[in-house]
């Protein structure tokens, strides 16, 4: 009897042994990596100082008076320019979050416009695009025009407050949203907001026949288009520019 028992304990060891090794040569499980989902609203690069990959010229021509200079997106006029030169986004966008840092030279005019219409039959962005002001608001004689002509302005449609802008040749930085589900747009100078607006609808339209664009036919009516850097005959500078589509 008691050797009976003997052999059926070595037999249960034997066979527990037989299982840990068969359990020990088995083909490990390859782990299942899961893609991690890319947040939605991500910031994309459109000028990072290395190159104008995201760029052209307005109506498709290859940029010649726009030069990277350090790290810096530098429009210089040519002599004797005749008409001009302004910058695009290849890509163009409907509702977004734009942040850029830019610089103006003494007496210096720009812009940035938004939902700009390219076509040979166009000659300039701003007869789509409604702009944002940059401006010497010191020197420039359009701050006289009007406080909606100012750095920060909603050009020629709603005012922006003085005091916030830094003088020509120190930087600047813009944050302006378009926001077109909200009906909202917004204008960040150096951290302080300093105009907000309607996009679309009936407020919209009453800026627009109050300004020097009411008889405009086309200015402001499509809710997506390329984004605009202005050639105004000026020095400006720009850098770290990128947008995030909302």
């Amino acid at each position: 009897m008691k050797k009976q028992i003997y052999l059926s304990a070595f037999a249960l060891l034997a066979l527990a042994a037989c299982k840990e090794k068969a359990e020990n040569t088995e083909e490990p499980v390859a782990e299942t990596t899961m893609e991690t989902p890319q947040p939605e609203n991500e910031w994309i690069t459109l000028f990072d100082g290395s190159n104008l990959d995201s760029w052209h010229a307005y109506n498709g021509e290859a940029p010649t008076q726009w030069k990277i200079e350090g790290e810096n997106l530098v429009f210089t006029p040519a002599e004797n320019q005749q008409g001009s030169q302004n910058l695009v986004t290849n890509e163009t966008f409907e509702s977004f979050e734009l942040s850029l840092d830019w610089k103006i030279s003494e007496g210096g005019n720009s812009g940035i416009m938004w939902a700009v219409q390219e076509n040979d039959s166009l000659s300039e962005p701003y007869l789509t695009g409604p702009e944002i002001q940059i401006l010497d608001d010191e020197r420039h004689p359009d701050a006289k025009a009007g406080t909606t002509h100012r750095s920060g302005a909603l050009y020629d449609m709603i005012a922006a407050p003085e005091g916030v802008v830094k003088p020509a040749g120190e930087w600047n930085s813009y944050v302006i949203t378009i926001d077109y589900e909200n009906n909202k747009g917004v204008v960040v100078l150096n951290d302080t907001e300093v105009v907000s607006f309607p996009v679309s609808g009936p407020e919209w339209d009453a800026m627009v026949a109050e300004s020097k664009f009411a008889d405009w036919s086309i200015f402001g009516k499509s809710q997506s288009g390329h984004i605009a850097l202005q050639d105004h005959g000026n020095v400006v500078t720009f850098r770290d520019i990128k947008i995030k589509k909302l």
